[in-house]
C-alpha cells in the first residue's frame, strides 16, 4: 500500500547509515559534510556515512584514498581535505565497492555522473549504478523504507518516469518500499564544500514526504543557504535551466564580444554599462578569479566543464522526442542555438590571434591551461582540449600545459592530446611562438614573470582567460590581444542595443520555458503535486548562486524576440536574439 502519513511525525525514521554513491565533486563534498556533521536523527548515535565507488581501473583507486583518510577531489579545494581526513579518523567516514554494504543504509544520496548522447540523456553509468542498488536492497531490513536522493543532474520527467520504473521492475515500489527525492547539486570546482554549506539547494521529490524528510537531513550542513521543497518534475526543471540559461547568457556575451573584437571596441566597458542599465552587476570584467553573475556575462576559451554543454538538451529532451507537432518547435529555440555559437569559441580565438599576429598554420603554439575552469583539474568538455585538434588541423605544434591536470586523465586521453601534454610551465614554453591562456588559474597570473621570462622564442600572448592587461607585457615586448580588450569607446548607440538584445533574448527565454512547462505538465504530471509552475520556476531559478533571472512574464510564443531587433543596430551580431519573420533564430 501506498505511504499515507499524515506528517513526518509519523514516518519513523531513525538514521543510522547514509550511503553516498560516486565520490566525485558532488558526492565527496556531500559525505564529507555529512559525516563531519554527526547527524543524529532517531538514534544517540550520529550516523556513519559509506561511500561507494565501483571497482573500475580508473577510479577504483578512490576507495582505497578515503579509507586513508584522503579527499579524492584535485586542484584546489578548502577545507574539504581537512573535513575528510577528522571524519574518518572519527570513524563516521567509510568507502566500499560492496554495494551489499549499504543494503542497510537509511539515506541514500545518488551521485553519478550523468551525460547526454546527441539529443537524449545517456544514463548509462547511472543506471548501472542504479542496478546494483537495487538488488541491494532487496536484502534490507525488514521494514526499512530508505530515502533515495539523486543529486546527478536529471532530464525533467526522469524522476517520474524511467527512474521510477527502474526500481519498480525489481519489486521496489515508489511510496511502499522506497521513497525517491532528488536534490539537484549546485556545487563549483573550487569551492565544493563553500558552495554546499551556503548556497540554497533544492530538495524534492515525487512523494510530499520526500523533500520534508530530505530537508530535515540537509539543514545540518546547509548552514548559509536556504532549503527550498518542490516537486521532483519542477527540481528537474530548474536544474537543467539555470545551466541552459547560462549558456545562452555566455552566448549571447560571445556575439557581442566577437563584434567588439572586429571593431577593436572594450567589450568590458561595454559589459559593464549594459548590466548596469540591467541591474545586474559583479567584479568579474576586472577580476578572473570572480565568478561572473551580472547579465552580459564574460566570454572566453568556450564553454566547458559537465553542465552547461549538456543541460538545455536534457531540459528539451521530452519536446524533442515528440517532434514539433506535439511541443515545442525545436527550431526556436534560444537554448539550443547558443550550444552552436559557444562550440564556435575556440575557433573565434584562433581568428582573433590571427588578427593580432599573422596566419597561425604550422607555428608552434603553447595553449596554457587545460582544466576548463581555473584553479581545478576538470578537463571535462573543456574548450582546450577543442582548440589544441583545431590547431594541430592546422598543421600547428601544439603543447598543452596545466598545473593541476594528470598526465593520464581520461579526457586528454579520449582527445588523442595525451603526448602533447607536460606538466611543466617552462617546456610548454620553451620553443612556443604563440601563447594562449585558456584557464585563468591564479598561479598564471602570479607568476606572470617567470612565464614571459620563458617564452624567449614567442612574439604574441593571446589571453582567452580574461587574466591580463596589454599594459602587463608592455616591457617584454611580446605582442598582447585579449578577448574583448578593444581600445576603442562603446559608443551610446551600441550600448543601447546590447541592452536591448539582452531584454529580447530574455523574453524569448521565458517565453521557451513556459511551453516546455506546458508540454511536460499535459504529459508527465499524472498529480498536482507534480505539476510545473513557471512562476515557481522562477522563483527558484532566482535562488542560483550564480545567477539566473528569468523574466517575469512570458510573451505569446517567438513574437518577443521575433520584433525586438527589427532594425536595431546590434541586428547584424545578435545572432542568438535576431530572429527572422518566421520566428526562427538567424
Amino acid at each position: 500500500m501506498p505511504l499515507s502519513f499524515s506528517s513526518t511525525d509519523d514516518f519513523r525514521w531513525s538514521l543510522r547509515k547514509i550511503a553516498v554513491i560516486g565520490p566525485g565533486i558532488v558526492g565527496m563534498p556531500m559525505a564529507a559534510l555529512l559525516a563531519h556533521a554527526r547527524i543524529c536523527e532517531g538514534s544517540e548515535e550520529p550516523a556513519r556515512v559509506v561511500v561507494v565507488q565501483r571497482d573500475s581501473p580508473t577510479s577504483g583507486w578512490k576507495v582505497a584514498a578515503i579509507n586513508a583518510g584522503r579527499s579524492v577531489i584535485g586542484g584546489i579545494e578548502p577545507a574539504l581535505d581537512d573535513i575528510v581526513r577528522e571524519s574518518v579518523a572519527a570513524g563516521l567516514l567509510s568507502a566500499t565497492a560492496d554495494y551489499g554494504d549499504i543494503a542497510d543504509a537509511d539515506l541514500i544520496l545518488v551521485s553519478v555522473q550523468t551525460d547526454r548522447k546527441g539529443l537524449e540523456p545517456d544514463y548509462g553509468p547511472l543506471f548501472d549504478a542504479l542496478e546494483h542498488l537495487a538488488l541491494a536492497l532487496l536484502k534490507r531490513p525488514p521494514g526499512n523504507i530508505p530515502v533515495i536522493v539523486f543529486e546527478s543532474t536529471l532530464a525533467p520527467s526522469s524522476m517520474a518516469t524511467v527512474v521510477r520504473a527502474h526500481f519498480a521492475r525489481h519489486g521496489l515500489l515508489e511510496g511502499r518500499d522506497i521513497l525517491l527525492g532528488n536534490s539537484p547539486n549546485r556545487v563549483m570546482p573550487g569551492r565544493l564544500a563553500e558552495r554546499v554549506a551556503a548556497s540554497d539547494k533544492l530538495v524534492a521529490g515525487l512523494h510530499p514526504l520526500t523533500p520534508v524528510l530530505v530537508a530535515r537531513v540537509y539543514s545540518r550542513i546547509v548552514t548559509g543557504g536556504e532549503l527550498h521543497q518542490t516537486n521532483s518534475m519542477t527540481a528537474e526543471v530548474v536544474k537543467t535551466l539555470e545551466n541552459a540559461y547560462r549558456d545562452v547568457r555566455i552566448a549571447f556575451a560571445a556575439e557581442v564580444v566577437r563584434h567588439c573584437d572586429r571593431e577593436d571596441i572594450d567589450f568590458y566597458r561595454l559589459r559593464d554599462a549594459v548590466n548596469v542599465r540591467i541591474a545586474q552587476t559583479d567584479s568579474a570584467s576586472a577580476d578572473a578569479t570572480a565568478v561572473p553573475s551580472g547579465a552580459v556575462l564574460v566570454p572566453t576559451t568556450g564553454v566547458g566543464g559537465h553542465c552547461l554543454p549538456k543541460d538545455g538538451i536534457l531540459l528539451w529532451w521530452r519536446a524533442l522526442q515528440a517532434g514539433p507537432a506535439a511541443g515545442p518547435e525545436a527550431a526556436r529555440s534560444l537554448i539550443l542555438r547558443a550550444r552552436e555559437i559557444n562550440d564556435e569559441s575556440p575557433a573565434s580565438l584562433i581568428a582573433l590571434a590571427e588578427r593580432a599576429f599573422g596566419p597561425i598554420d604550422g607555428r608552434r603554439v603553447a595553449l596554457m591551461g587545460t582544466a576548463y575552469r581555473f584553479d581545478s583539474e576538470d578537463t571535462r568538455n573543456s574548450p582546450t582540449l577543442a582548440l589544441a585538434r583545431l590547431l594541430i588541423a592546422r598543421g600547428c605544434a601544439v603543447r598543452l600545459h596545466d598545473p593541476y591536470v594528470k598526465p593520464d586523465d581520461q579526457n586528454l586521453r579520449a582527445a588523442d592530446l595525451t603526448d602533447c601534454f607536460t606538466g611543466d610551465a617552462a617546456l610548454a614554453l620553451a620553443d612556443a611562438q604563440i601563447v594562449i591562456f585558456c584557464t585563468g588559474h591564479a598561479v598564471y597570473r602570479s607568476g606572470l614573470a617567470g612565464l614571459v621570462a620563458g617564452a624567449a622564442q614567442a612574439v604574441g600572448v593571446v589571453d582567452g582567460a580574461n587574466l591580463f592587461r596589454a599594459a602587463d607585457f608592455a616591457a617584454s615586448g611580446l605582442g598582447y590581444a585579449g578577448i574583448g580588450r578593444g581600445a576603442g569607446e562603446p559608443s551610446a548607440a551600441l550600448i543601447d542595443a546590447v541592452e536591448q538584445g539582452f531584454r529580447a533574448m530574455e523574453d524569448g527565454v521565458a517565453d521557451e520555458v513556459a511551453a516546455v512547462c506546458d508540454f511536460l505538465n499535459a504529459h508527465f504530471a499524472h498529480e498536482d503535486f507534480n505539476r510545473v509552475r513557471f512562476e515557481e520556476v522562477r522563483r527558484l531559478a532566482a535562488t542560483c548562486p550564480t545567477g539566473c533571472a528569468i523574466a517575469a512574464a512570458p510573451q505569446p510564443h517567438g513574437s518577443a524576440a521575433a520584433r525586438a531587433l527589427t532594425g536595431s543596430p546590434a541586428a547584424p551580431m545578435l545572432r542568438l536574439a535576431r530572429r527572422d519573420a518566421s520566428g526562427v533564430p538567424a
